[in-house]
């Protein structure tokens, strides 16, 4: 048969794309068929034989004898004179098998046959590449930056898979430069079209999680485990950690002397502030726990709205809230109650809202953004601290603490 780049194309398609013999052949049988049905209405009657090895394929046409004058199927059917023109013993009712020339199929069609083949063969090797991505998601993965555009940063791996890392899924700190390894998780893989969209994370709590497998080998053997993980990208974390054996001390063995096994999965994640802390299935201990480095005077549970009221002594209201309020949102996370800071004395107190007569609702907004949400609890605060933990003027903050020393302290 003519040895067209067609053909000649099959041995570089196995070797590059390292597709199995019975799957080329697959895919060529599928293209050629398909070719045939296109030319002659059916391919039904056709035998394709197929020998990418060596670069040769072979199609043969099965037809009836019949008298001349009476063929109804050209493509089933072939007349007694032309039969005998392929075998002059041939005879009305047996079958005919002739070889089918590519070049009978038409210079369009072998075009189209190169660009189906090709078609056919990335298809199956974007399959290949889903399949295998699919089984990693969740699973670290660490490729090279190939360029940086405005929404996300696109790496390649040793294999020059394409992998999406978007801006949403980065650290807020993460700066990136060609040629980079960067290290996530494969959050999630979707075939759009034909072509899989690999989509990786370095803000997920899942990839501090694996952080915690790789780096401890304690969590890779299962002698902790880790329990939850919540946190701010880039700036704070929470990870509550258990020991099935009551040798292991579940948080020293995760932050290791003066914080040594810890240091690098700070590092990886931007310096975020990573609070490792003791899992227990009570409530109260648990709540409190969350709530370090502040230190809780008493709680009261509601499990059924879910909400704890916690109390403290002043100086340690703002330690449980923590900068921008992290602290507190991630103590709420991780035990998955809405927590309720109240001050020792609070009886005493006044709420902030109670002087929204003399104090614009969104000045008081400010101040409960960062736990003060009484008259004591702002008065407790010196107003320079108070310019650095709010977006207020210095003017602004002294108004407000002369009006509620005028009415609080009257």
């Amino acid at each position: 048969m003519e040895n067209l780049a067609l053909i000649d194309s099959f041995s570089e398609f196995k070797d590059d794309k390292q597709i199995d013999r019975v799957t080329l052949m697959a895919i060529l049988e599928e293209v050629f068929r398909n070719a045939l049905k296109k030319k002659f209405g059916s391919d039904d009657n056709f035998d394709i034989i197929v020998n990418p090895d060596k670069g040769d394929l072979e199609i043969w046409r099965n037809r009836i004898v019949v008298a001349d004058g009476e063929v109804e199927d050209p493509n089933e059917e072939i007349s007694l004179t032309e039969a005998r023109k392929i075998e002059d013993d041939f005879e009305v009712g047996e079958d005919v098998s002739e070889e089918v020339k590519l070049m009978d199929l038409g210079r369009r069609s072998i075009l189209a046959l190169r660009q189906n083949l090709i078609s056919k063969i990335h298809e199956h090797d974007n399959t290949i590449i889903y399949k295998q991505f699919k089984d990693l998601e969740g699973e670290i993965y660490t490729a090279e930056v190939h360029h940086i555009r405005h929404r996300a940063v696109i790496l390649l791996d040793d294999d020059g898979n394409e992998i999406i890392l978007p801006k949403d899924r980065q650290i807020p700190s993460d700066f990136f430069r060609k040629g980079d390894n960067v290290r996530g998780i494969i959050e999630s893989v979707e075939l759009k079209g034909n072509k899989p969209a690999i989509i990786m994370s370095r803000a997920s709590p899942l990839f501090l999680e694996k952080l915690f497998e790789q780096e401890i080998p304690e969590v890779f053997d299962g002698l902790i485990t880790v329990k939850k993980v919540v946190r701010i990208p880039g700036e704070k974390a929470k990870v509550a950690v258990d020991s099935y054996d009551d040798r292991i001390d579940p948080v020293g063995a995760c932050v290791g002397m003066k914080g040594s096994r810890i240091h690098g999965i700070v590092r990886e994640l931007g310096n975020e502030n990573i609070d490792v802390i003791n899992y227990t299935n009570n409530l109260n201990l648990f709540i409190t726990r969350a709530l370090s480095p502040a230190r809780v005077t008493s709680i009261k549970l509601n499990e059924e709205t879910k909400r704890a009221e916690v109390i403290l002594k002043p100086e340690e209201v703002s330690k449980a809230i923590g900068r921008g309020g992290h602290n507190i949102r991630l103590a709420g996370q991780l035990t998955g109650f809405e927590i309720d800071v109240l001050r020792e004395g609070a009886e005493e107190d006044v709420e902030l809202s109670e002087f929204s007569d003399e104090i614009e609702q969104w000045i008081i907004e400010e101040f409960k953004k960062i736990g003060l949400d009484t008259a004591k609890s702002v008065l407790e605060q010196e107003v320079k601290d108070l310019v650095k933990r709010t977006d207020l003027e210095e003017e602004t903050i002294q108004e407000v603490v002369n009006i509620l020393k005028e009415e609080f302290e009257e």
